[in-house]
């Protein structure tokens, strides 16, 4: 049993080590270099003011030309070439111009220029060196499926000192994501290094699911092999721990053993991370509940721009539905809205957010036994956050069962029952050390995460010389 052990662990170590070595290091990129997004903030900065007087056809006629007929959402943003309503569905999404209705994605690469350029200058950057669009349906950056529905994509290179590139929807004309040269470096050798996210594999998601989470397993199970070994070969000599081994492998053992924890939990949770509802719930609604909070809506309810002007400060308009009721959302500032429920107009009922009331109402028809919704804190173990910042994210309690809703939107952040609050737990606090008391003190936890990985890292440096070692023994003498 023992010898079997020893093999397996030799051969599989020998195989993962270098797999080892590139997870420790470009885990530390990642912890201070996420992956290229397009923050809110950097979206909204990139809006135009919406024009008054502009829109003809209602929202309901908008929602009617785009032929998405389970549209939930609703926004009205300005472009170049007019105001555009983007009309989202529960898998598709599509732009229709105001002034009549007409499509409005964008299919000639000098539109996509424009709107780049329009973008980078309300965002402050240089764009007067922006070069041509190129049509990007899957590049290193946009792969993600997150995106898809926006495909086939324009990328547009801004020429500026920073490298910055921009991404426009072929579908709505919006931007969806920019990166800069200095993003795109360092997440070569960090997030697609330790996502194993080459641009061939990630396009096919179930494909890249398997291996990775293979790959993670196989890893794994090397590294408890080794851990059980590692503690069987402890000697005490004089009343200290000690080695049997000698040179590299005396070093292999005894790292070993200082970071057998931190490894192995990193390791696991690592793996859990492809876990995709496995073994873990996945904090998504369920049919039903989504069928209550996709809920179709009446749209010809949705506010008109006759019964309530646009002010001159608003760069988005947003329609959407809340617990049987379409809400309009008008967006001054990042942090700034007007909500207005539909029928309330005449009343002048205006907030700023959702109160407690409509969140309750909702969540009420998703489960049994809710209490009353309180503001969750910063300080949250299981916190979400809304992407409008000042927002107040509620949480409904219905026994064990758990709903976390934006305030700003609507929005269900998230479902959280029991196995899902495992997971935070066993996945995300293990593997990102976002501890509560170690979030309270971030350079405390980035001293750690970076002490620690640089130790797997000197761990696997030892294992890749043993391995060298034991195949040059094997195969060339």
């Amino acid at each position: 049993m023992m010898g079997a052990i020893v093999l397996l662990h030799r051969w599989l170590g020998i195989a993962f080590c270098l797999l080892f070595a590139m997870w420790f290091a470009s885990g530390i990129v990642m912890h201070f270099v996420p992956f290229p997004s397009l923050t809110e903030a950097e979206r909204f900065a990139g809006l135009a003011p919406v024009e008054r007087g502009e829109a003809i056809i209602s929202v309901a006629g908008a929602v009617a030309a785009s032929g998405i007929m389970d549209a939930t959402r609703v926004r009205l943003i300005q472009r170049r070439d007019g105001q555009v309503y983007v009309v989202l569905g529960s898998s598709r999404v599509r732009a229709v111009h105001a002034s009549d209705g007409a499509d409005a994605s964008v299919e000639f690469p000098d539109v996509a220029l424009a709107i780049a350029r329009d973008h980078a200058r309300s965002r402050g950057l240089d764009a007067t060196r922006a070069g041509i669009a190129a049509r990007a349906d899957y590049d290193q950056w946009s792969v993600p499926n997150g995106f898809d529905r926006h495909r086939p994509l324009f990328r547009v290179a801004l020429g500026d000192a920073a490298g910055t590139e921009i991404y426009v929807s072929s579908r709505t004309g919006e931007i969806v994501l920019d990166t800069t040269r200095s993003e795109r470096g360092w997440n070569l050798v960090g997030s697609v290094l330790h996502w194993i996210y080459p641009t061939i594999l990630r396009s096919n998601w179930s494909m890249w699911d398997q291996v990775v989470s293979t790959l993670s397993l196989a890893a794994l199970i090397a590294a408890v092999l080794g851990a059980v070994l590692g503690v069987i070969r402890i000697r005490i000599r004089g009343g200290l721990i000690s080695s049997p081994y000698r040179g590299w492998h005396a070093l292999h053992h005894i790292i070993g053993l200082v970071s057998t924890v931190f490894v192995l939990t990193w390791i696991f949770s690592g793996w859990l991370s492809m876990d995709h509802g496995r073994l873990f719930s996945r904090g998504q609604l369920t049919p039903t509940e989504a069928g209550v909070t996709n809920a179709v809506p009446d749209w010809r309810a949705a506010p008109s721009f006759d019964q309530r002007p646009i002010s001159a400060s608003v760069r988005e308009v947003e329609w959407f539905a809340f617990n049987g009721s379409v809400f309009r959302r008008d967006r001054t500032g990042l942090g700034r809205q007007t909500l207005t429920k539909a029928g309330a107009l005449a009343r002048n009922r205006q907030m700023a957010f959702l109160d407690e009331q409509d969140v309750l109402s909702l969540t009420t028809r998703l489960a049994a036994g809710c209490g009353a919704a309180s503001v969750l804190a910063d300080n949250d173990d299981y916190s979400a956050q809304s992407s409008v910042p000042g927002t107040p994210v509620y949480r409904v309690r219905c026994g064990d069962l758990w709903f976390d809703i934006d305030g700003a939107d609507g929005s269900v952040l998230q479902r959280l029952d029991a196995s899902r609050r495992a997971y935070r737990w066993f996945y995300s606090a293990l593997h990102t050390l976002d501890f509560p008391v170690l979030m309270a003190h971030p350079r405390l936890r980035d001293v750690l995460i970076v002490g620690l990985c640089a130790l797997g890292l000197v761990f696997s440096v030892t294992g890749i010389v043993i391995g060298w070692r034991r195949l040059r023994a094997t195969f060339v003498t």
